[in-house]
């Protein structure tokens, strides 16, 4: 049942026009579930993550460039989650079980042409690896990002429990108010690199996405996931991504994750944000190596992402470098290859990306 129909213009760079629609499916037990897609080409499937809103997220600085990419190079697929968004929200049940019924609803629901490529982002990944390892032949990649397989309670860290667990006493007091000191609190572990902008709409789409008590109840039933015993069954070729920095879900996590589900690769990302914005480096470089996992590195690519993406895994190390302004001589040691090494690099990035400063350099991979 078609919900909505909205245009949305996504991008400062692009400026691409990316026509959203909105429907809605009934989840196993009857729980209605939210859904949209965008774009054309081979589909890719987003598992629900927590803090999303299918109409919000669309014009978000926090989001659209997400669903912008996406949806310029794949018919893009994803839901709100039960409890959350344009889902129903008043829901009795919440866990992995039920999650993965909720994914399964919407793909038969959307009818992605298989095998699709499926993404599991934060929270999203239990419900993504349940169903790869449920139906191998419909998955063609599998990519997790900023993923766990152990909520905080069963990872062994009883410090981080009980911070967690303080957290989601203070959610349900100060969920949705205008709050500084908890606005500081929840923000800066998601997004603390966001600017004054990308908080205040994070701080909005905290108060329409979710109530109190059901924002601390998806917490709850998170800090007590585990899905170690799922990751060996895997089968279906996975990339796991993670920032370095992430403070919301540990980089250990990834780490596992990629030890334990067979022939996984592992990129991490220098970022903080669990939530990659627009104009880092990360945000280029995660693009890069989901095109090129998923095959799609030149297809439907504009002209920027097309040279970037002919870059080197070293090339777009030392590319991230120059981004962040540092010197040939202070990248050297970074990588352990001698300044001489780092300047043939550097003229040979140059003659990729048809540019002939570190300027210009700069201005493509913050727009890549």
């Amino acid at each position: 049942m078609s919900r909505s129909r909205v245009d949305c213009r996504l991008g400062r760079d692009h400026e691409l026009e990316v026509r959203q629609s909105i429907r809605l499916t009934k989840s196993a037990d009857g729980t209605t579930i939210a859904w949209a897609e965008a774009g054309s080409g081979p589909a890719l499937v987003k598992a629900s993550n927590w803090l999303t809103h299918l109409e919000h997220d669309a014009e978000s600085p926090i989001w659209r460039h997400w669903i912008q990419f996406f949806a310029q190079h794949y018919r893009f697929v994803r839901y709100d989650e039960r409890g959350c968004g344009m889902s129903e929200r008043d829901v009795a049940e919440l866990s992995v079980d039920r999650s993965a019924e909720d994914l399964t609803a919407v793909i038969a629901a959307a009818k992605p042409q298989p095998p699709f490529v499926l993404l599991g982002i934060s929270q999203g990944g239990a419900a993504a690896i349940r169903y790869a390892v449920a139906h191998p032949e419909r998955v063609s990649h599998l990519i997790l990002y900023g993923a766990y397989a152990q909520g905080r309670a069963k990872q062994g860290d009883a410090q981080a429990e009980d911070a967690q667990r303080a957290r989601i006493a203070l959610t349900r007091s100060g969920w949705g108010q205008n709050n500084p000191v908890y606005r500081q609190l929840f923000t800066s572990r998601f997004v603390p690199g966001a600017s004054d902008e990308q908080i205040r709409w994070f701080n909005d789409l905290c108060r329409i996405t979710a109530t109190a008590e059901m924002a601390a109840r998806i917490m709850e039933f998170r800090i007590n996931v585990d899905e170690t015993e799922w990751l060996p069954r895997v089968s279906v070729p996975t990339l796991v991504l993670h920032p370095r920095g992430d403070e919301a879900v540990p980089p250990a996590q990834s780490r596992l994750l990629a030890s334990r589900i067979p022939g996984a690769a592992l990129v991490e990302l220098d970022s903080r944000n669990h939530i990659l914005l627009e104009s880092e480096p990360a945000w280029a470089r995660f693009k890069q190596e989901v095109l090129a996992f998923t095959g799609r590195s030149a297809e439907g690519a504009g002209e920027g992402d097309a040279q970037l993406a002919s870059l080197s895994p070293r090339e777009r190390g030392i590319l991230e470098r120059i981004a962040k302004g540092c010197t040939n001589i202070a990248i050297g040691p970074q990588l352990f290859i001698s300044e001489k090494t780092v300047r043939n690099h550097v003229t040979r990035i140059f003659a990729k990306l048809g540019v002939h400063s570190r300027a210009q350099a700069i201005v493509l991979a913050l727009r890549g």
